[in-house]
């Protein structure tokens, strides 16, 4: 028996739509992008993106197939979701270059670690900065673009979740007593919304009492920006870039000897259980509208085609709701004043398979798909071989 709020949380998955067609390659209707169901190697998968911003910021990638370039690798499934902020070439260069990253110092050191995810965050940062730098007086714009990036992966019946911005993983887990799926948040939030993420940003800079202010009624690090953890915005990573010609709004008044974000992730390593039953993926756009128990009981309570799609439209169906306008009227709207309703938003739903997890997947082919870019052209696609 579906109770009266769940079904408030879950209706799209009983309201009729002329979008709401099956599709096994993927395809775009208007500002939204959907993979309804497809393998991974160790399950079922599904994503969806929709646009909010002029240009869309967010990008995002599974790959599931081998996670080295050893002749024996291990096999897996990555998922990467690149939250991009003030244009969308960071996010557009981690979604070409960190799995790359990934696999490289994997072969290097023999396997999969948290070490070796944390190395290819920080190379991927690396590589990012050295563009901004040979750019820069061509380019200076370049140096306040960023992405936040969260990243799992599942190989060998382990679960890594690495973490920089303000994206967030999500457990459905089943409690044995009840019978019941649960939500378990798995990353930590690196905005400046929260007291633990000021507290840690003032012990970092003991003599700066303005490296967190309150601007507009939100706190911001410098007053500029809400994460305090990202790959790109150079211009708070080196004071180089913090200079003439850089636009004077993103300039500090006072210089810095050290950078004011980090990209190092925050990271969790624990391995899969039977209980584990599904992960959800998203950029904070859903989470802003979506509780993680409701995405959780969305997740559950509705079939798995389509699922994602089916987060976005509760996340869409909340943001209508809170401006006193219909879901319908709401999709009408074009992408950039769009914006002033809602984030892009980027969700993976992986479903977990714990026999294949902890024996292996037979037959299942590689998959690549790339989310992101302008949508009214096509995704990148996806590549089942």
């Amino acid at each position: 028996m579906v109770s009266a709020t769940l079904r408030r949380i879950v209706s799209p998955c009983w309201r009729p739509s002329d979008d709401d067609v099956c599709s096994s390659g993927g395809r775009s209707v208007g500002l939204l992008w959907q993979k309804d169901l497809g393998r991974h190697m160790n399950g079922e998968f599904s994503m969806a993106v929709v646009q909010a911003n002029n240009l869309m910021e967010d990008h995002s990638q599974l790959e599931s197939g081998p996670m080295s370039s050893l002749a024996q690798s291990p096999e897996g499934t990555f998922v990467g979701i690149y939250d991009g902020h003030g244009g969308p070439e960071t996010a557009r260069f981690v979604n070409d270059h960190l799995f790359k990253n990934i696999k490289k110092f994997s072969s290097e050191n023999q396997g999969l670690s948290s070490d070796v995810i944390n190395k290819a965050f920080l190379a991927t940062e690396e590589e990012f900065l050295s563009i901004v730098k040979k750019q820069w007086l061509t380019k200076p714009q370049l140096s306040s673009v960023g992405s936040c990036c969260l990243v799992g992966i599942i190989c060998s019946s382990q679960l890594y979740i690495a973490n920089a911005g303000d994206s967030r993983a999500v457990l459905g887990r089943q409690d044995l007593s009840t019978k019941e799926i649960k939500a378990v948040q798995l990353s930590h939030e690196h905005n400046a919304s929260f007291e633990s993420v000021r507290e840690e940003l003032r012990s970092l800079h003991p003599d700066d009492p303005q490296i967190v202010v309150m601007k507009h009624k939100v706190w911001r690090v410098k007053g500029l920006i809400q994460v305090s953890r990202s790959i790109g915005d150079a211009y708070l990573k080196k004071a180089e870039f913090n200079k003439a010609p850089l636009l004077p709004k993103f300039r500090l008044s006072e210089p810095f000897d050290q950078p004011i974000l980090k990209a190092e992730p925050t990271m969790l390593q624990q391995k899969l259980d039977p209980e584990d039953q599904f992960l959800i993926f998203a950029s904070d756009g859903l989470w802003e509208h979506v509780s993680n128990q409701e995405a959780v009981d969305i997740v559950q309570n509705c079939p798995r085609n389509g699922v994602a799609k089916k987060l976005i439209k509760a996340a869409l169906c909340e943001a209508a709701k809170k401006r006193e306008m219909r879901y319908s009227d709401l999709k009408k709207i074009d992408g950039g004043v769009r914006r002033h309703f809602h984030d892009d938003i980027t969700v993976v739903v992986l479903f977990l398979d714990y026999e294949t997890i902890s024996h292996g997947a037979s037959n299942v082919p590689t998959v690549s798909i790339k989310g992101g870019g302008d949508i009214s052209i096509g995704m990148v696609g996806i590549a089942d071989t």
